[in-house]
């Protein structure tokens, strides 16, 4: 069968005018209509439907039978041209028992009526040796004018397969809750759903033949056509290919992801690119949002680690802006109230926002030195637009809004200044966030932070970790500022509670060293204190409360104030550590008492419980405590001892010793009474009292510290190359603390130590008078002739009256022998004794009594005076200032004339 050219049968007029010679050339419609024609023409694979259907023909000739058998037919039917043309279709492949049936059907084809229907035929290749055919016959007529057929049949189960197919692609593709695609060859839209047409607003059979530049901005249309051209040419797949542009009508940007492939025919031929497109602009913002959640936890983290390592409030200031620069702002100041930083309570003005700030802190990123970035704020700007530098103490005025941040403690936003003028640098910031500082409801300051133009701007997220992160640096500096105060108070009491200077006393040379062993707050519970006593004695006390810190202090400064009060009493050692025990027990108890406690235990509260709680070990008042009492005429000294660590004695050119002092319990035990030992110390000789923490850590026992200060002291070489009782005594104590382990910083550390000068020979006077009124006027001669000897004639007069009254008081109510001592050391200092136990009372004579003046007297003329217990009696004293040449003493007269 041959083909006629193109246009053969076409008007003579028609053809000729595609060839004139009058035609200047085709036009572009021309071209395209040829273009489209010869791409028609040209030869290609089949494809399309006929791909997954195997569409077979053959034609009946007038007489019934097969005049024509295609090789389609020979392959779906199973016979080949030879076995079918000349035979009667109906016998030739279909069953018997459907061959009356298929007879009829023939009989009415050939009279000239289309037909179609379904038609069994034998198939061998199939389990039940029969399939069915669609076959659709068209009457048709042979070259003599007879009627003939022509017959088209389908497999039906390839059919119904195709059918089935189409209608589940029509599902998934109508019904995806995906945005699905199909591009062809030419990279146009072949089809789109229902969910792709919605995201783009237009109806979806518009979207036909559009391209990706029709949908999306240029710079995406590009990149979407280049995958689509890659997928197409390669056949690899592309996924999660992230495009981003607008939906129609709306000014947000959306995210899609985008994923591709090929698509192909039964055979093979690609046939263009199908996608899917999930719109993930909500994801994505999750994602943003968890990045900058996290990003805002890891920066909190860094925060908690790294701000408030110090007490110092310009060092947290520090830590601040080193957390927030630049992981979260450009640049970033810290300003606190000048009150505070001086150490005020309440500075003025405080409470509208209006007081003084010093610039602690300042960090930026984009700049090198101060820029006033928040300065805006700042009183008189305009005329003075320097920023402020760190360190300088500035003011807001009231009605801006730093000072309406420290008002209100509200976080306030100070948007970028407009402008290109280089000379400020505010014009190039975004945006300001002024966050007052809180802590514990107190506004202590005020943190600003900025970001520069081109960073993101600040959003509720960043102002809600702009407050935490100054509420966490706030929190520091008023912990810094509350711990300034009370080391500051907590210094006053430990200079309150131990010996002011060096102390003095008659007979000993002092030196002392104490050494906290909390570094934080310099206070403890250790204690020493030198005690002047009647007749130039002195007693030597060191101590140590169990615990640490500013409670162990305050229950140090309690005992010690009982020691001195003790003391003046001048009761014998072991009498004043038994009274000191009893305090000590009354102090861990409600209301100090103690009555009906078992010795050792614990008083009860009305619920049963311990009622120092023993929950908290620092309400159990347990302290140990060596108390000493030197008398530089005898030079001896009494001990007493209460579960401290014994003195230590170095005699000159000997060594170093513990003294055998009776140990005891410590105090606040009870139970026991304590023994005391009396010692004679020769002159020259070394005390050294100390407390365990000189001699006992961690790292060594007490005793290996007890021999190391024995042997600090032995060693230490004096002037003379004696040992250490004969060098000076300041450099003996810092040799000793020095030598030892005492920068462990586990307790605290008292050193005190004294060394042996006894009064000499030359400067007592003691003698031995008998009870008979005589020996008031013997009295009066022996203090002249004594005081004569010293050059003290300006106090023989007083001295003389006062003398005689206090012997004829006890010749008038003591008993046996009457003693009179003169001691001359810093003052003079005059000892009556009697064996008389009842103690003198001063008391204010009326006018008309004869007596009862001598006390009042003696308390007008005297520095001081006082009585005490002997085992034999009673002694009373009294003191007179040595005259120094520039002011003289009471006047005697005058003083008598007073009593009336």
């Amino acid at each position: 069968m041959s083909e006629k050219p193109a246009g053969a049968d076409m008007p003579e007029e028609t053809v000729g005018s595609q060839v004139s010679p009058m035609s200047q050339g085709p036009s572009m419609s021309d071209m395209s209509s040829m273009s489209s024609m010869s791409a028609v023409w040209q030869s290609s694979p089949p494809g399309s439907i006929y791909d997954y259907i195997r569409v077979a023909s053959f034609a009946l000739g007038p007489d019934g039978r097969i005049a024509q058998w295609s090789e389609r037919a020979a392959e779906l039917l199973g016979l080949t041209a030879s076995q079918a043309i000349g035979k009667d279709p109906v016998e030739a492949f279909v069953p018997p028992e459907y061959q009356e049936t298929g007879q009829r059907a023939v009989a009415d084809i050939l009279d000239g009526r289309e037909w179609t229907g379904l038609v069994p035929y034998r198939n061998p290749r199939t389990p039940s040796g029969h399939g069915i055919a669609e076959v659709y016959v068209m009457p048709a007529q042979d070259e003599h004018g007879k009627r003939a057929a022509l017959c088209i049949a389908v497999d039906v189960s390839a059919l119904r397969g195709l059918e089935t197919d189409l209608a589940s692609s029509q599902a998934v593709f109508g019904q995806s809750p995906l945005g699905f695609f199909l591009f062809g060859t030419d990279l146009r839209i072949l089809r789109v759903n229902e969910r792709f047409a919605k995201v783009f607003g237009r109806p979806t059979e518009e979207y036909r033949g559009t391209t990706p530049h029709d949908l999306l901005p240029r710079g995406e249309a590009d990149r979407l056509a280049a995958a689509l051209r890659q997928v197409l040419d390669s056949g690899q797949s592309l996924t999660d290919m992230p495009i981003v542009g607008q939906a129609p009508g709306s000014p947000d940007r959306r995210r899609w992801s985008v994923s591709l492939y090929r698509l192909h025919s039964g055979s093979g031929r690609p046939i263009g690119v199908a996608g899917l497109a999930t719109d993930v602009t909500g994801r994505r913002r999750a994602e943003q949002e968890a990045a900058g959640v996290r990003r805002n936890l890891a920066l909190l983290n860094e925060a908690g680690a790294r701000i408030g390592t110090s007490l110092d409030l310009e060092t947290t200031a520090r830590e601040l802006l080193d957390v927030a620069v630049p992981q979260f702002c450009d640049l970033a100041s810290v300003d606190l109230y000048q009150g505070l930083l001086s150490g005020d309570e309440t500075p003025p003005g405080l409470a509208d926002g209006s007081a003084e700030l010093r610039r602690v802190a300042f960090a930026s990123a984009v700049s090198d030195g101060p820029v006033a970035f928040g300065d805006i704020c700042r009183v008189n700007t305009v005329e003075d637009p320097k920023p402020i530098q760190v360190g300088e103490v500035h003011r807001y005025p009231f009605n801006s809004l730093c000072a309406h941040a420290l008002r209100t403690a509200q976080v306030r936003v100070v948007p970028g200044r407009d402008g290109s003028e280089a000379l400020e640098f505010g014009a190039m910031l975004q945006s300001t966030l002024v966050v007052p500082m809180v802590a514990r409801d107190t506004v202590v300051g005020l943190a600003q932070f900025s970001r520069t133009k081109g960073s993101e701007p600040f959003g509720e997220r960043d102002r809600a970790l702009a407050v935490e992160l100054a509420a966490r640096a706030a929190v520091s500096i008023d912990n810094a500022r509350l711990y300034r105060r009370e080391h500051e108070r907590a210094l006053i009491l430990q200079r309150s509670l131990l010996p002011p200077g060096d102390p003095e006393a008659a007979g000993l040379d002092i030196a002392c060293r104490y050494l906290p062993g909390n570094a934080a707050t310099e206070v403890g519970g250790d204690w020493f204190d030198v005690i002047e006593l009647p007749g130039h004695r002195t007693a030597l006390v060191v101590g140590d409360v169990m615990g640490r810190g500013l409670r162990a202090a305050v229950a140090m400064g309690e005992l010690r104030t009982a020691v001195r009060t003790l003391a003046l009493l001048d009761l014998e050692p072991a009498e004043v550590l038994s009274a000191l025990d009893e305090i000590a027990r009354g102090l861990g108890t409600p209301g100090g008492s103690h009555a009906g406690a078992r010795p050792g235990s614990r008083a009860l509260g009305r619920d049963g419980k311990a009622a120092d709680d023993s929950s908290d070990l620092t309400e159990v008042y347990l302290a140990t405590c060596v108390y000493a009492v030197y008398d530089p005429v005898t030079r001896r000294c009494t001990f007493a001892n209460a579960g401290h660590p014994p003195p230590v004695l170095v005699e000159r050119g000997e060594d170093a010793l513990l003294m055998e002092v009776p140990p005891g319990l410590p105090l606040g035990v009870g139970g026991e009474p304590f023994e005391e030992i009396e010692v004679e110390l020769p002159d020259g000789a070394l005390l050294a009292l100390y407390t365990d923490g000189l001699v006992e850590s961690r790292d060594h026992t007490l005793d290996e510290g007890l021999q190391a200060l024995r042997a600090a002291l032995d060693t230490r070489d004096g002037a003379d190359g004696g040992n250490a009782a004969a060098g000076s005594l300041e450099d003996v104590c810092d040799h000793v603390l020095s030598t030892l382990d005492t920068h462990h910083g586990e307790d605290d550390i008292a050193l005190l130590m004294a060394r042996v000068q006894g009064l000499s020979a030359d400067s007592v006077g003691d003698w031995h008078l008998p009870s008979a009124p005589q020996s008031v006027g013997r009295a009066r001669e022996l203090a002249r002739e004594q005081l004569e000897s010293w050059g003290l004639d300006d106090l023989v007069d007083t001295t003389e009256l006062l003398v005689s009254e206090l012997v004829t008081n006890a010749l008038r109510y003591g008993e046996g022998e009457i003693r009179l001592r003169l001691l001359l050391d810093r003052t003079l200092v005059c000892e009556v004794w009697d064996g008389g136990l009842v103690q003198p009372r001063r008391r204010r004579a009326r006018d008309t009594d004869e007596g009862g003046r001598g006390l009042q007297l003696v308390g007008l003329l005297s520095a001081g005076w006082g009585s005490r217990r002997t085992p034999l009696g009673k002694t009373v004293w009294f003191e007179l200032a040595l005259p120094d040449g520039q002011a003289s003493g009471p006047d005697s007269v005058e003083a008598l004339l007073s009593l009336w």
